[in-house]
């Protein structure tokens, strides 16, 4: 069992925070800080409330909310890899309306900036969901999780094709306030990312989500059989970190204006500098809290230094820089550099 860590309250006074101009933004939503909770990780941040003050990151986006409560997956659902964990939970939660009523209410009250994810079944469910929330206070955004299986298309998941990802988005467009920034949260599970990325932003995303878990699978050989119940799960944790950084540059590549707010993996201020450098304007941090739950606030501490230590004094001019044209004097000429006599 892993032992959980408490990081100090990093931070706590404003001397102790490098000179840093942390704010960013996610299309129209301004951000005073790029750190926010991933969705599933933490509820509705009110149980990371007891050990940091969550006003103080960027955000929370919430776990992900359906139409109706559900139960989730049968047990056992959850096990440990290495550099990560598996995850087989099934979108367990109260269902919207008791999710509006308790925890998002809780959190406008706390002042907190919300992005509310939402998870659906069928394209109907999404449109349900945004109109539910439509003129609701106290939300900053929507994540639009799209990585469920599509029940009406076969179980495929609807992040893994540009048609049925669209259609969820153009749903969600439709119902939600014109001036709703809307996160398309895509899957690393496909060929090309970008693909689907493009297909997102022409259906109505103001930004992206990368990215969600990878489908993975552990077999106990005590029993020979798989270790979760639901047999495949969500790889999550440090193992991911590179096919994440992978995905935001594919995106940030292809999509040079598109908002996208990255996550898998971030442990550390360093993590996070990567996915900044890569092209996240801000990142979610996650499976880390289940062993350190103070580590988003850490975490933007360790970034902020990061930027300082590298000569930026604010995060918005460090965002996409690994991007940069090589520098020409830096470029080797081979044939110089080992002339043959």
């Amino acid at each position: 069992m892993t032992r959980a860590v408490f990081s100090p309250a990093a931070g706590s006074t404003v001397e102790q925070w490098p000179d840093v101009d942390l704010s960013t933004s996610l299309g129209s939503l301004d951000l005073p800080a790029p750190v926010l909770t991933a969705s599933g990780c933490a509820a509705a941040g009110r149980e990371l409330d007891q050990f940091f003050d969550i006003t103080a990151l960027g955000g929370i986006v919430t776990k992900s909310v359906m139409l109706q409560p559900r139960s989730g997956r049968a047990t056992p659902r959850m096990a440990e890899t290495p550099s990560g964990m598996l995850n087989s939970i099934g979108l367990q939660g109260p269902g919207i309306d008791q999710f509006i009523e308790k925890d998002l209410a809780w959190l406008d009250q706390r002042g907190a900036r919300t992005i509310v994810s939402i998870a659906g079944s069928n394209v109907d469910e999404y449109s349900k969901l945004a109109q539910k929330l439509r003129n609701v206070p106290g939300i900053a955004g929507i994540e639009v999780n799209i990585s469920c299986p599509n029940v009406e298309n076969r179980g495929l998941v609807f992040a893994c094709q540009p048609d049925s990802a669209s259609s969820v988005i153009q749903a969600v467009r439709r119902f939600s306030d014109p001036k709703m920034p809307i996160l398309a949260k895509l899957s690393p599970d496909v060929t090309d990312i970008s693909e689907i990325a493009h297909a997102v932003v022409r259906a109505g995303a103001t930004g992206i989500s990368v990215m969600n878990t990878t489908l993975g699978m552990v077999i106990n050989t005590d029993t020979m059989r798989p270790a979760l119940a639901g047999v495949t799960g969500g790889l999550s944790g440090p193992a991911i970190r590179p096919i994440a950084v992978r995905c935001v540059w594919q995106i940030r590549k292809a999509l040079p204006d598109v908002p996208i707010l990255g996550m898998g993996g971030i442990r550390t201020g360093q993590d996070a500098f990567q996915f900044i450098l890569a092209g996240a304007s801000a990142v979610s941090v996650g499976t880390v809290v289940f062993n350190d739950p103070s580590a988003p606030l850490r975490i933007q501490h360790e970034l902020a230094q990061q930027l300082s230590d590298h000569g930026f004094s604010r995060l918005r001019d460090a965002v996409s820089y690994a991007h940069r044209e090589a520098d020409a004097d830096i470029v080797v000429d081979i044939d110089e550099e080992y002339e043959v006599e």
